[in-house]
């Protein structure tokens, strides 16, 4: 049976990966940070299913994972590696929260890191051996208010580009997912957001917009099922592109990226109010 580790398969694109995976007949390890999980996974996911409970951002005990898995392994190489785990940060960024910030680097980066020196080593480069890493449409384009986020995501796209070009000696491919909106519970924890410290100031207004915005985009979001199905065809087909975007809006999405970056500058002021003021 072929072995998969999944990272933050609590809820959202990890579940629904998990949950893919594991009704194809894949052995799924997936990540946890919270105990109180464990059984409500087992139950969900099913008997190929195996719990690892874990921080990314603890080198110890994601070795300790990855030792788990080894073992479990029994000389056998793990098939596939998805880095999903992943927070989101918001807020403008004169006024994000510095420990804010370094949290999500060390999630976002430093996390996703820590995992591949963690795991890697397991994977074989002839069955087929790769690693996929979840991004974003955000780690293309960075919009106002999600700077915490975009910047995270950017790094994430240039450690994937470093490592699938480093790990081509031991026929190790590394495969970017960079999902649009989607369904998930991220949603609702970024609308729960504080923003309070940019009351009063020039970006009030703009971030009311914003919100209303998210929650206008939020209703077009696609199902977690179908970066699941990418993160499969990603891991299983014969020859993978290097990166699949998936998002309920590809042609704007695309727009966004080829367009001069100062006539995209000029459409985020207007849709938010950005524009200086006389």
């Amino acid at each position: 049976m072929k072995t998969v580790v999944v990272t933050g398969v609590s809820t959202g694109i990890g579940w629904a990966t998990a949950k893919m995976l594991a009704s194809s007949g894949f052995r799924v390890f997936g990540s946890v940070r919270d105990q109180a999980d464990v059984g409500r996974l087992r139950a969900e996911l099913g008997p190929h299913f195996t719990p690892l409970i874990f921080d990314i951002t603890a080198p110890a005990a994601v070795t300790d994972a990855a030792e788990t898995v080894r073992a479990a392994l029994n000389g056998e190489p793990l098939f596939g590696l998805v880095c999903n785990a992943g927070i989101a940060v918001s807020g403008p960024l004169l006024h994000v929260r510095i420990e804010d910030f370094r949290r999500q680097i060390e999630v976002n980066l430093t996390g996703q890191l820590i995992v591949v020196q963690a795991f890697a080593p397991l994977l074989d480069g002839e069955k087929p051996g790769r690693i996929v890493m979840i991004s974003s449409v955000s780690g293309r384009n960075a919009s106002p208010f999600a700077g915490p986020y975009s910047i995270s995501k950017f790094g994430l796209e240039a450690m994937a580009e470093t490592l699938r070009r480093e790990l081509m000696v031991f026929g190790i491919d590394v495969i970017v997912i960079a999902p649009g909106p989607i369904a998930t519970p991220i949603w609702e924890k970024t609308a729960a957001t504080d923003h309070s410290a940019s009351a009063g100031t020039a970006f009030a207004d703009p971030l009311e917009r914003a919100r209303k915005h998210v929650e206008a985009i939020s209703s077009k979001a696609l199902p977690a099922k179908d970066v699941a199905d990418a993160i499969r065809r990603a891991l299983t087909t014969a020859k993978p592109q290097t990166r699949y975007e998936i998002t309920p809006e590809p042609l704007a999405s695309f727009a966004l990226r080829i367009l001069p970056k100062r006539w995209v500058d000029r459409i985020y002021a207007k849709a938010l109010g950005l524009s200086r003021k006389a």
